[in-house]
Parts: C-alpha cells; structure tokens; sequence
C-alpha cells in the first residue's frame, strides 16, 4: 500500500514559542481581529490579533490571505515563523509555511500575555537563543483589549 505519510506534528502553545529564524511553528489559535490592510508599494500585508488558551500573539499574513480568514475562524498553523517584521516581532507563515482555516468560534483563548509584545533579547550563554527580557505591555497596543 502506498500512501501519504503524515508525521504527527507537535502542536505548540503559543505561549512557548520564542523567535527563530526557521520555520518551525506548528500551533492552532482562533483569529480575534483582521487589523488593518496596509498596502506597501507592491505588497499589501495585514497584521492580525490571534490567541489560543494560553497566550496571544500578532499574526502578519500578505496578499491573498488578508482576505481569507475572519475573525472567529480557528487557523492551523503548519511550519510558521516567529521573527521580526519591520521590527516587529510577529508571528507568520512565511515563505515555508501553511496557515489553514480548521474551523469556527469553538475555541478558549486568553489576550494576555501578549508575545508580541515581550521584549527578547539573546540568551548570553547561547547567542542562537532568544530569552524573555521584559514585557512591553501584557496586552497588544495595536489592538483593544476585548473584554
């Protein structure tokens, strides 16, 4: 028999992710706002407010994917990226990854802490590593706390 091999990837709470270069991202989080749509020259990027039970996080998505996905919609992300955008830290699928709509509204979340809003820096004693410095601000400051 011949098929597809799916290798159960490790699905990560958002809480845990720190910023890398490589796509190495596989979580799942409902999207609470779209942003806005800002149009770049040639690219057109949003940047969007996503969170899962543990955390929240600023998800950047270009083109054809600003339309794609709606507030409410629970989205799978395969292969994602943690890094800096026009410096800021922003989670993504990148040119690697996948983001998926898996579903609608059947989701726990929690707005803080926000992890685009932590400030890293490297970790001393491992310069590939990132560690938490401080947080900015518990909540985004780009978009309204919803409760």
């Amino acid at each position: 028999m011949h098929g597809s091999i799916h290798l159960c990837q490790k699905i990560m709470h958002l809480v845990d992710i720190v910023p890398a270069a490589t796509n190495t991202v596989n979580t799942k989080f409902i999207l609470l706002d779209n942003g806005r749509i800002v149009e770049d020259g040639k690219e057109t990027t949003c940047l969007a407010l996503v969170a899962d039970e543990t955390a929240s996080v600023h998800f950047q998505m270009w083109g054809s994917e600003c339309g794609a996905f709606e507030p409410g919609d629970i989205i799978r992300l395969s292969d994602g990226i943690f890094s800096y955008h026009k410096n800021n830290l922003v989670l993504r699928a990148g040119k690697r990854g996948k983001a998926e709509k898996v579903g609608e509204f059947a989701m726990l979340f929690v707005e803080t802490p926000n992890m685009s809003e932590i400030r890293w820096s490297r970790d001393p004693n491992n310069p590939k590593k990132f560690v938490q410095e401080s947080v900015i601000s518990p909540y985004s400051q780009i978009f309204k706390p919803l409760h």
